[in-house]
């Protein structure tokens, strides 16, 4: 009996933990080495292509046709790896938002857009204040996952008293907090560099991928994050048991430090979690054919 091998082999992660695994490579690259339906959930929050310095070598400036070419290719892999039922969060600038959810609604359904608060009151020319990010959620038909999110009842930080009355209803509301809504006000970036990984660059709060894993899977499902950054997606899948897969071609050694000094113990420990099968030129049983026949 002739087995034919597969010609390649799955990439080597630059970081393993007990639930996830992270590759310095291309995203797109990864993206399309995947089978199609083998995530649960994507998060993305990629470059929004206005030269910014982040510190690391990256050029975040190309061409708009450019940008967007790119936008499509990586939207349409992050789209062809969920599964049915999988969720799929896009955060970026509205300007931007509005031209991806295009993009997205070509393979998905709409499901939100949520408004993330940017903290701050400087005039921006002859232009309202952006005070807000968005956040885009999509899904793959109907959602396979949506638990509710309850957040503590807001209380006064001077005199501990609740900020709101509730119109008299106080006594109606769940006792274990206010459902999640569509704007989110506690969410402007880390600036501070107690909170961060990578020197002078704004991170997202833990919160923000925290929400939409928590949201839209369980314990056991897989998140992917083609943008790595500082790495709190990966964070967040972590601390809930989620099973991570990611990729960051420039800043692979801070998220290695973030997830290091927060789950030592994970990444010390041996993986559960075997990225190999995802792959389209990964063949599972391989060797156990050819044992089969040479035996």
């Amino acid at each position: 009996m002739t087995v034919t091998r597969l010609s390649r082999k799955p990439p080597r992660p630059f970081l393993s933990t007990q639930y996830g695994s992270l590759f310095s490579n291309d995203c797109l690259d990864i993206l399309r080495g995947l089978k199609s339906e083998v995530v649960d959930c994507v998060f993305a929050d990629p470059p929004f292509n206005l030269g910014k310095d982040y510190k690391n070598g990256f050029s975040d400036k190309t061409s708009e046709t450019d940008y967007y070419a790119w936008c499509a290719d990586w939207i349409a892999e992050c789209s062809r790896i969920l599964k049915p039922g999988g969720a799929f969060f896009l955060y970026a600038l509205p300007e931007i938002a509005v031209r991806l959810a295009n993009l997205m609604q070509e393979r998905l359904n709409f499901r939100h857009w949520i408004a993330l608060t940017m903290k701050g009151t400087y005039s921006r020319g002859n232009k309202l204040y952006p005070a807000h990010y968005a956040l885009l959620y999509y899904t793959r038909g109907t959602p396979k996952a949506f638990n509710r999110v309850r957040l503590p009842i807001p209380t006064c930080r001077h005199c501990g008293g609740e900020i709101k009355d509730y119109g008299g209803h106080r006594d109606k509301l769940n006792p274990e907090g206010l459902n999640l809504t569509d704007f989110w006000d506690d969410t402007s970036p880390n600036r501070h560099k107690k909170f961060k990984v990578r020197p002078g660059v704004n991170e997202l709060k833990l919160v923000v991928p925290e929400r939409a894993i928590l949201i839209s899977t369980n314990e056991g499902d897989l998140v992917c994050d083609p943008f790595g950054g500082g790495g709190t997606t990966y964070q967040a899948a972590e601390k809930h048991r989620r099973h991570w897969l990611g990729t960051e071609m420039y800043d692979a050694a801070h998220i290695e430090q973030r997830l290091t000094d927060t789950y030592p113990l994970s990444v010390r420990s041996k993986s559960k979690f075997d990225p190999k099968p995802l792959f389209k030129y990964y063949e599972d049983h391989a060797d156990q054919i050819l044992r089969r026949s040479e035996g």
